[in-house]
């Protein structure tokens, strides 16, 4: 079945099992932008916990925008930023430096528009995963599309779907326990080369 998304920054486990299942991949690329969702967020595990990263973005509330035309505020260094909390989260996780070199890149490039930005993460991410990546974008917005798999509501941060993921070994679940459907780069820092299996067999729920 076709599954239609959000490109979302850095993506949850979530967004990617439903990439990885899809028949055929469809990004959504003419909605308007939304705050408070993963579109310009994502959560690792730090040593206190849950941890939310945030790119800063131009944007008010007032005159709606469509999400491409969205621009990344970079006078902030949200780069470097979310660079030193995910090295200070996972530099001693297995696979950290297996697969940094081709992350750093994108902490590194200018970054314009954030949905621009989110597509090369994905990319990025596909590559590490040494999984092909095909999809289409939409052409206009259609609130109610048929004969879709509509998994756009996977990139609402604030009525996140439960995910009942099998657990992984994760680098802090001594302190806080198993923490599910964080940013897929949790689960490639941990498991590496196991990762396309892990995501092939989780049952995803919308």
């Amino acid at each position: 079945m076709t599954t239609l998304l959000h490109p979302v920054y850095f993506p949850n486990i979530a967004h990617v099992v439903a990439m990885v299942q899809a028949d055929d991949l469809v990004f959504e690329v003419c909605d308007n932008y939304q705050k408070q969702t993963y579109r310009n967020r994502t959560s690792i595990f730090g040593a206190n916990g849950k941890l939310d990263l945030n790119i800063p973005v131009v944007y008010s509330q007032k005159n709606r925008q469509l999400y491409q035309n969205v621009a990344v505020f970079n006078t902030e260094n949200w780069q470097t930023q979310h660079l030193k909390s995910l090295e200070s989260a996972y530099r001693t996780s297995p696979f950290f430096e297996f697969y940094i070199d081709d992350l750093m890149p994108l902490f590194e490039m200018e970054v314009d528009t954030i949905m621009d930005f989110n597509f090369k993460c994905i990319e990025v991410i596909f590559d590490c995963l040494q999984i092909p990546l095909s999809y289409t974008t939409t052409e206009h917005f259609d609130l109610a599309p048929k004969n879709v798999l509509d998994a756009r509501s996977l990139a609402n941060s604030r009525k996140e779907i439960e995910q009942n993921f099998k657990p992984y070994a994760q680098m802090f679940d001594d302190k806080h326990g198993f923490l599910s459907n964080l940013s897929i780069l949790d689960l490639l820092f941990n498991e590496g080369p196991n990762t396309e299996m892990y995501l092939e067999s989780q049952q995803l729920t919308l």
